[in-house]
Formats: structure tokens, C-alpha cells, sequence
């Protein structure tokens, strides 16, 4: 569940940085790519579970919340990226 509930997200960010490609104003592609690596990560891991005979995918409530937690974890980030650069300090002021 952790795996698709960050995919979805990577596509997202994906979807917005690409939208706004030219400029990038407020580093999307920085989002994107974490999430992407977070992607990767649970893959990998799913191919270890395979390979110790568990199943790829487990759609339970603590791996929903394992994804939603890795997805939070991101913004959090980026948006402490964006806030230490001070590139778009206005970035709540629009």
C-alpha cells in the first residue's frame, strides 16, 4: 500500500513540476524526485519480500499509514528546503 500511496504521489509532483517546467519557482522537481526515491525504495523492497516468499503488495491500515507518513515527511521536507533557501520567502503571501 506504502508503494502505490507514494507512486501516486511521484506522479503528482511529476504532473505539477512539468506544468510549471520553464521556471520551477518553487523547486517541484526537488519534491518530485523525492518521492520518486521513495518510490524506488519501496520497490526494492517489495522484491525482498517476494524473495522471502511474502506477498509484493500488503493493503492494511498500518501500511496505508506508513505511506501517508513517508508522503508528509516529504512536504515537510521540501517545504524546509524552500523556507532555509529563502528563494520565495512570500511563499504564503501571494
Amino acid at each position: 500500500m506504502y508503494l502505490l500511496i507514494t507512486f501516486f504521489a511521484a506522479i503528482i509532483a511529476t504532473i505539477v513540476w512539468y506544468v510549471q517546467m520553464p521556471k520551477d519557482p518553487y523547486k517541484v522537481s526537488t519534491l518530485s524526485f523525492m518521492y520518486w526515491g521513495a518510490s524506488l525504495m519501496w520497490l526494492v523492497d517489495g522484491f525482498f519480500c517476494i524473495a522471502e516468499g511474502e506477498p509484493f503488495l500488503e493493503m492494511s491500515f498500518k501500511d496505508a499509514l506508513l505511506g501517508f507518513t513517508a508522503v508528509i515527511c516529504g512536504l515537510i521536507a521540501w517545504m524546509t528546503i524552500l523556507l532555509v533557501k529563502g528563494d520565495k520567502i512570500n511563499f504564503f503571501y501571494k
